[in-house]
């Protein structure tokens, strides 16, 4: 039992900061991670009192809870076997793909199955043993999906919050998993379900019923009977960024020199088109390039020198799909430049690394449209940081109707990134579009991001957790 119990337990994959190194003293040195869901929770983990429990990211390295950037951090322990199955397997073999409409194909192992119900259960456990009494536990996201049911049984006191980063599938899809049940059932352990669309609480709303036998009216679901009925709340809250953080950011003068010397650098082009994700199949990557490949092969765009940057930032490389993916993008890229580059001037730069904030700060203000032509996205943050950093009102969003954002920016130009002649004529229409145009739209895309922020996301969803969630029957948080 550890000397101190916290009112606000946040339970999550990962711990929120990453090593960097040792001190003198042979002690783990860390820095916090730059994500969103970090900067989301930081401050309200030091004005409530918080803990964090998560994985430190390496095997076998487990260690004492210890206080970093004024949070309370509880290392879980993983060994290399159950980072293979739980993570490897289980979170992004079978749960990444299927919720993903199956754009790649799952795989189902029961000794995957097995590993994450036993890990998820040491997570309960830890979060548990944090946990003041009447306490909050937010749990977070597809990798553990079983935690509210296991928390509740252990600490009926508990206040639980579960948010799924990533979309809900349609039930006829769901209905392929194995252990269907018992994940709506380990879900249905939070009093307040969210997720990033109303289309995905939704479904999970049917998954419920079907799956789980579970009677549902509106957004809420009755789970129990006699004394132990419960009522949960399933709805929409779609997660956002620290606009003005990256507002501030852009404008520095150093960022905005930075963006010029961008320019430069492709050689001074009519335009540059940006692509910035996880190498991932979700992520619409190898269309974008089709795209943009029969772009300059039908002559669309004229006699413009367009220029197509591509960052795609390494991902899960230890699990073949997306070790097949590389190859797969790389060599199309390789192609796409031997058959359309001339010397000195190629019309893709991929680049297949991460940058810090600043640099992709800068290349947001270097890029006149930014392409964000996800398969299938719970939300896409990208297209949110693009939007932010434009503080000259100027550039054009291209945006996947298939990406959770779509349901907020509806000034973006939104696409199907399924049909290309429909993509093309978006981009066409991206680079084209006067410039009275792109400002009206742009001053109404950062209207929305700055109102509707990472603070606002995470505010709305604790409001409505302490509140019983009774107020967001009608409308939905942060829906237009």
């Amino acid at each position: 039992m550890p000397s101190q119990l916290y009112d606000f337990v946040v339970v999550a994959n990962r711990l929120p900061v990453d090593k960097v190194g040792t001190t003198d003293d042979g002690e783990p040195l860390y820095e916090t991670s730059p994500g969103g869901l970090v900067t989301a929770l930081a401050p309200v983990m030091r004005s409530q009192h918080g803990a964090w429990v998560g994985w430190a990211g390496a095997p076998d390295e487990a260690g004492d809870a210890f206080d970093s950037d004024g949070m309370h951090l509880v290392p879980v322990e993983l060994s290399a076997q159950e980072i293979e199955d739980y993570y490897e397997g289980m979170a992004n073999g079978t749960l990444w793909p299927l919720f993903h409409d199956v754009i790649a194909a799952p795989e189902y192992h029961r000794h995957w199955w097995d590993a994450y119900a036993k890990v998820n259960r040491r997570f309960a456990e830890a979060a548990a043993a944090q946990a003041a009494e009447g306490a909050t536990v937010w749990v977070q996201d597809y990798q553990l999906l079983l935690v509210p049911m296991m928390l509740r049984e252990q600490r009926p006191d508990l206040r639980i919050g579960f948010f799924n980063h990533i979309p809900f599938p349609g039930y006829e899809i769901f209905s392929q998993l194995p252990w269907r049940k018992r994940v709506v059932e380990g879900v249905l352990g939070a009093d307040l379900v969210g997720f990033q669309r109303r289309s995905d609480a939704t479904n999970f709303l049917r998954a419920c019923r079907r799956a789980a036998g579970a009677t549902t009216r509106g957004s809420h679901v009755h789970v129990g009977h006699g004394e132990g009925r419960r009522t949960v709340h399933a709805a929409p809250f779609p997660i956002s960024i620290d606009a003005r953080g990256f507002e501030a950011l852009a404008s520095d003068p150093a960022v905005i020199e930075r963006a010029a010397q961008v320019r430069t650098e492709l050689g001074d082009p009519d335009a540059i088109l940006l692509g910035v994700d996880r190498l991932d199949y979700t992520k619409g990557i190898r269309h974008r390039l089709s795209t943009f490949k029969e772009l300059l092969e039908d002559g669309a765009l004229g006699d413009k020198r367009v220029v197509l940057v591509q960052v795609a930032s390494p991902s899960r490389e230890r699990v073949k799909a997306y070790a097949d993916l590389r190859d797969e993008v790389e060599l199309i890229v390789g192609r796409l430049n031997g058959d359309h580059g001339t010397v000195g001037w190629q019309p893709v730069h991929y680049l297949h690394q991460s940058f810090p904030r600043d640099e992709m700060a800068a290349l947001y203000l270097a890029a006149d449209a930014m392409l964000v032509t996800a398969l299938r996205d719970g939300m896409n943050l990208v297209a949110k940081e693009y939007v932010a950093a434009r503080h000259d009102d100027d550039g054009v969003l291209v945006l996947s109707e298939f990406a959770g954002a779509a349901d907020e920016l509806h000034q973006a130009v939104l696409v199907n990134p399924h049909d290309i002649d429909g993509t093309k004529g978006a981009i066409v229409e991206a680079l084209g579009m006067p410039k009275a145009e792109r400002r009206r739209r742009m001053r109404a895309l950062r209207r929305r991001v700055r109102e509707h922020d990472v603070e606002r996301w995470a505010r709305d969803f604790l409001g409505a957790l302490q509140d019983g969630a009774h107020a967001h029957d009608e409308e939905p948080a942060g829906q237009a």
